[in-house]
């Protein structure tokens, strides 16, 4: 662990960026948590918070594949610095939110920092390997894969208590503040973000950079099972629509639907950092990510027959700390294999794929939420989840076997 973490010291603006990240993510949840809350108050119906989830991870999928090319052509560090200044103008819209009239208001403020996101997660992403030296990379790796599990625990809880004690503005307030410090450290940050191209470089229009991608994704067996990893996750995660009412089903309010954010962002953080020696042992990568994809599912169906909410909270944490895993695993061998000129394209259709998932799940469970229990909704996220990864697995076997063979080894970058 401790040399884990020596990169951070090491490097100013590996620092940096990550310290931006967590900014980044830590204000997203100052903002969705008082939301999931704060709507079904407001309009007296729960599916508010559904749709809220579902517009977030909706318009950042439907993006992604346009903001992955631009993230390849264009300067990374001015699309990080620009996508958390729009995010900043959004968060201010959110002081409208006051009344039913105008609940549809934060529709529009999420949607667009969903917008603002899809441009910055395959920059961001794409931008790391260029950030660090190649040796720490697993542990770079490692610890961006912990900023988003970090800030749900700080940002769910901090804003479920902020929240509950001085209103959801305050929460507000503090998430536009944090967007402007994460555009000042990422503007610090003093390595170019992305490889140097030549000055008469051609730069294909948009619908040929996708095309290129695509194919190059399509022709490679193991970058099409790695860009379909998260999704299984992904098509779990109605559950996050229920979490305000499982809290509120166990007496625990606000500060209850904080804690399982929280215990959520737990898991996700501990998940990379215990399960980093899997990025040493590239034999146990197709394995580790069925098995990470299987117990996040059998969390959930766990969760959905439990009763005992410190037993719900464990699960939960379960559940993450095998999604936490199952993303950093994908993320390195992605990073390790693709190359500069063509990451940020396949990041953003991994992410397209994760999104597409995510918003699907959130739809299905939002729609019903207000007709059947909240038990349905987890245990069929969570049977879900289980039934994809046992397909993955089938279908990669073979993949999985010339790994542990050694006849193909992740990780190592294949030509473009």
């Amino acid at each position: 662990m401790p040399a884990t973490f020596s990169v951070l010291t090491r490097n100013r603006d590996f620092r940096r960026l990550f310290t931006a990240e967590l900014v980044v993510f830590g204000a997203d949840w100052f903002v969705m948590v008082p939301l999931l809350v704060l709507l079904p108050e407001l309009t007296g119906h729960g599916f508010w918070g559904g749709l809220v989830l579902a517009v977030d991870t909706g318009i950042n999928a439907l993006l992604l594949p346009y903001t992955g090319t631009i993230a390849d052509r264009l300067d990374r560090r001015k699309i990080l610095i620009v996508a958390n200044l729009a995010s900043f103008a959004a968060v201010l819209l959110l002081f409208a939110v006051r009344s039913a009239a105008t609940a549809p208001l934060a529709l529009v403020a999420i949607g667009a920092m969903a917008v603002a996101k899809a441009f910055y997660q395959p920059a961001s992403s794409a931008a790391l390997p260029n950030v660090v030296d190649p040796a720490d990379l697993p542990a770079a790796n490692a610890i961006s894969g912990s900023a988003w599990g970090t800030m749900t625990i700080l940002g769910a809880s901090l804003g479920g208590v902020v929240s509950s004690l001085f209103g959801p503005y305050v929460s507000f307030t503090v998430t536009a503040a944090g967007l402007l410090i994460a555009s000042l450290l990422t503007a610090l940050v003093r390595r170019p973000l992305q490889a140097e191209r030549a000055a008469d470089a051609e730069r294909p229009e948009t619908g040929h950079a996708l095309r290129e991608a695509l194919r190059y994704i399509v022709i490679r067996p193991r970058l099409r099972a790695l860009v379909t990893v998260k999704s299984a996750v992904g098509l779990g995660n109605g559950v996050l629509t229920v979490f305000p009412l499982i809290a509120a089903a166990h007496g625990a309010g606000e500060l209850g639907a904080g804690l399982l954010f929280a215990v959520r962002g737990l898991g996700a953080l501990v998940g990379p950092m215990v399960m980093r020696p899997v990025l040493a042992r590239p034999a146990w990568l197709f394995t580790g990510l069925a098995l990470s994809m299987s117990l996040y599912g059998l969390g959930y169906l766990g969760v959905a027959f439990t009763s005992w909410f410190p037993l719900v909270l464990l699960l939960v944490f379960v559940a993450h700390f095998a999604g936490g895993t199952n993303w950093v695993l994908s993320n390195y061998a992605l990073q390790a294999e693709v190359p500069d000129r063509l990451r940020g394209r396949v990041f953003a259709t991994d992410m397209m794929l994760a999104t597409l998932a995510i918003s699907i799940s959130q739809l299905g469970a939002g729609a019903v939420v207000d007709h059947v229990s909240q038990r349905a909704v987890l245990a069929v996220c969570g049977l879900i989840t289980v039934l994809y990864a046992a397909g993955w697995w089938l279908a990669t076997r073979g993949l999985a076997r010339r790994s542990a063979s050694g006849n193909e080894i992740p990780g190592a970058r294949q030509s473009p």
